[in-house]
């Protein structure tokens, strides 16, 4: 790899690595937003919060990776045209193909980046949302426990709460247990925490009265504690029973399901759809790419002509993926969507490494030019017009 292309191949993979962060960023913040409520009324920690909608990010690495490549090579052509160096490039004798190189170089980068994530980071990521969310959602603890209300764990045991603050503190707790035919027991804490290990899950409440009533006795008995544990593993549901669906397994589990496996035999269809979208995940790179190098690789003598190659390639990648989401859709009823698929995209490789290598130009018809040109020249006397009088 010669020094020019060492140089785009770092200038893209850079631009690339900007938009993809900037891009992901944007739209999980959006995502994370609707998991707010795991801190605000289900009392778990900035931790937990972060840690289970960050679990979503390879999922959303996955779909934006191609347009972020897209970006950066649109932009990497951009800037060596602005600067006049693909000019220079071309009349020193480099060829659009030999120019494409480095971008195939860093493009191979991505598309091994995208096949890692389909195949094995994102339905991995999946799976621990979900067994995370199982977990949180089961728990009696977390979800029962509302403040300002009287919750009914047992038929003789209720607790209420009477806030609930950040980092899991309870505040104002009151437990009335009647379990025991022989005693009533109520406590009375001022702040408490739920503490879960290999024992159980059990109430740390602190500063707070127990008053023991006992069945024959007048008087109760009180006392008051520093620290005292209440015993709940009983309503803590634990279990780890999750059902993996389709975009949880991993690559190789869609390529040969299990022949037991009752998801699989009441969707057949959708494990193949899942399995061919995986595969291509990687090729929608090398497409974008080579669509984008097709209509701005070659040298550009006028602005409009490299406007309209832009809005061409734009057109073009959308198109493509549009296509390519209505198949994967209609995959999951029809076995001829996905051979379809592959047939867009081998089309699309083909024809932009065709324009590649026989260095063609694209460029508008004159006549659009022409009518750009005019529309140009009006709106310029249309201006200029009440500045003269």
């Amino acid at each position: 790899m010669g020094s020019i292309d060492r140089y785009i191949f770092r200038t893209t993979l850079a631009s690339f690595a900007v938009v993809l962060v900037s891009l992901t960023g944007v739209i999980w913040i959006t995502q994370a937003l609707r998991g707010i409520d795991l801190m605000t009324s289900q009392g778990q920690t900035i931790l937990t919060f972060l840690g289970v909608t960050s679990l979503a990010i390879p999922v959303l690495v996955l779909i934006i990776a191609p347009i972020a490549l897209m970006i950066a090579v649109s932009h990497t052509l951009t800037k060596l045209a602005t600067d006049s160096e693909i000019i220079v490039m071309n009349a020193a004798g480099l060829s659009p193909r030999r120019l494409f190189r480095p971008f195939l170089f860093a493009t191979m980068v991505v598309s091994l980046l995208v096949a890692f994530i389909g195949s094995y980071l994102a339905p991995d990521g999946m799976r621990r949302l979900k067994r995370w969310d199982a977990e949180i959602t089961a728990d009696v603890l977390a979800n029962i426990l509302q403040p300002g209300r009287f919750a009914q764990l047992d038929q003789n045991l209720t607790i209420r709460v009477r806030e609930r603050q950040p980092g899991g503190l309870l505040v104002g707790i009151f437990v009335d247990d009647r379990r025991d035919p022989k005693e009533r027991v109520t406590i009375i804490a001022d702040h408490g925490t739920v503490l879960k290990n290999k024992d159980g899950s059990f109430l740390i409440l602190e500063d707070g009265n127990l008053q023991r009533f006992e069945t024959g006795k007048t008087d109760p008995a009180m006392v008051a504690f520093g620290r005292y544990a209440f015993d709940m593993s009983k309503f803590s549901n634990r279990s780890q029973d999750v059902t993996y669906g389709i975009r949880e397994r991993y690559l190789w589990e869609l390529m040969v399901p299990p022949v037991d496996d009752p998801l699989y035999k009441q969707v057949p269809r959708q494990f193949s759809a899942e399995m061919h979208d995986r595969l291509m995940a990687p090729i929608y790179p090398l497409a974008f790419a080579a669509l984008t190098f097709a209509f701005l690789g070659s040298p550009r003598t006028t602005r409009q002509s490299r406007n309209f190659s832009m809005g061409s390639a734009i057109a073009a990648v959308f198109g493509l993926r549009m296509a390519g989401f209505a198949c994967s859709v209609v995959a999951a009823k029809s076995d001829f969507a996905a051979p379809l698929q592959y047939a867009l995209l081998a089309t699309a490789i083909g024809v932009s490494f065709w324009i590649i290598s026989a260095g063609i130009v694209v460029e508008p018809p004159a006549k659009l030019v022409e009518a750009i040109n005019r529309s140009n020249e009006r709106l310029l006397r249309l201006f200029r017009r009440p500045a003269a009088a």
